[in-house]
């Protein structure tokens, strides 16, 4: 391909100096699977990026979309503004969160995670506490690319080359001990929130050790610190509930949410606020404004998508599915962990797991995580590289088939390193 025909599209964490020439091309998807240009079929083992949960080309969220552009296709929900829809999912969401609150609605995880940041800092200041103004998140963990959450990310790379960032601590992703600590160190008279995933996800699959995400909670209620539970990846079914962090049996004080709530039809996301945090803004005219928002939150045709999407997932059980897959899909690729080329293969919370390669192998092949990728592409079908891995999160609509070709293409991928 020549220069005038390469892609013009600046694509997202990619090497654009190859990518430039050589684009997969994908026109069409029906439930777990998806066309190329070439006509070439692909099983979509990542549900895109972590958020296909009800699977490719339903007709029920393209017709619900299509009804509300028929009647209303946005308008802004600063100030009074509001339309039914955007009402109907707030309250809709609400019902289904773990704890009493209020919907902050974003169009995007990382936008819901700048939110959530703000949110925290803000109350702190609206209840006379200024000074709570650090947050903490933890090694590994993966908080979207906004502002906020590039301070947040516990993955290197993601910081690196940005300049000076909003002061932030990261902690051992399977420390309570190291999370204490940094409070009592940092003081905890300054901590505004802890920022901690359910199950990590694009830092590797980590699920929690027993007991953490509940030591987490109660570190946050005994230091004052708020509690997010950044469930972007986790909710809507990914970890067989409504947001994920349930699984816990913990009331956070903020829960990021996005990709699975509408299952990518439409950009949306948001922040799910308990009472207390919510507490200053509502009670009464005159009090503090939460000066933050975007253009298209509460996007009327995006809520449609949402509620639709919602719909299905109840409908259909896919919300209790996704846990009741999570034993067949590590027991599909567990066998995998007998590759001497690989070191784990990680998950059993959720229709989440990654499969790590061995140190040995990233080091004599520092190519080995996309050579993998590109093996399993080339036998038809879609994983995802992270550091060290490679990673698969199957729409809710899998079946144990599908795992067992996950499992045939990734060891044929590894056979012919």
């Amino acid at each position: 391909m020549g220069e005038r025909d390469a892609t013009r599209l600046w694509h997202p964490f990619a090497d654009m100096g190859a990518v430039r020439d050589n684009e997969l091309v994908l026109e069409r998807g029906e439930d777990v699977w998806v066309w190329d240009s070439e006509g070439k079929r692909y099983l979509d083992a990542t549900a895109s990026l972590w958020y296909a949960n009800v699977g490719h080309g339903r007709p029920e969220i393209a017709a619900a979309v299509a009804a509300q552009f028929k009647q209303l296709e946005a308008y802004s929900a600063f100030g009074d503004f509001v339309t039914p829809v955007a009402r109907e999912l707030a309250e809709t969401l609400a019902d289904l969160a773990p704890m009493p609150s209020r919907i902050f609605l974003t169009t995007g995880g990382g936008e819901s995670i700048d939110a959530a940041a703000k949110i925290a800092r803000r109350y702190w200041s609206a209840i006379g506490q200024p000074q709570r103004t650090l947050l903490i998140s933890r090694t590994s963990g993966y908080h979207g690319t906004n502002g906020f959450g590039t301070a947040l990310a516990g993955i290197p790379a993601n910081r690196e080359g940005f300049g000076p960032q909003v002061e932030t601590l990261q902690v051992p992703h399977d420390s309570l001990e190291a999370l204490e600590d940094a409070i009592q160190q940092a003081g905890a008279e300054r901590v505004a929130a802890v920022f901690a995933e359910p199950v990590i996800g694009a830092g590797g699959v980590y699920p929690p050790l027993p007991g953490y995400i509940e030591g987490v909670a109660e570190i946050c209620r005994r230091t004052g610190a708020l509690f997010v539970a950044d469930a972007v990846i986790c909710a809507f079914g990914r970890l067989g509930t409504w947001f994920g962090v349930e699984r816990f049996g913990v009331q956070p004080d903020m829960i990021t949410f996005a990709k699975g709530v509408t299952s990518g039809y439409l950009p949306l996301g948001g922040v799910v606020a308990s009472e207390r945090v919510a507490a200053p803004f509502f009670e009464a005219p005159g009090g503090p404004v939460l000066r933050h928002g975007a253009t298209y939150a509460a996007h009327a045709a995006c809520c449609a998508a949402g509620l639709a999407n919602i719909e299905l997932l109840e409908r259909e059980g896919l919300v209790t599915r996704g846990r009741e897959l999570e034993g067949v899909l590590l027991d599909a690729l567990k066998p995998l962990s007998a590759d001497h080329r690989v070191s784990e293969v990680r998950g059993g919370l959720g229709t989440m797991a990654a499969v790590a390669l061995s140190d040995e192998l990233l080091r004599s092949r520092p190519s080995a995580v996309t050579d993998v990728v590109m093996g399993a592409r080339e036998r038809g079908v879609l994983v995802r590289g992270l550091a060290g891995g490679v990673a698969v999160s199957p729409p809710l609509t899998a079946t144990a088939e599908h795992f067992g070709l996950i499992h045939d293409a990734v060891a044929a991928a590894l056979a012919a390193l």
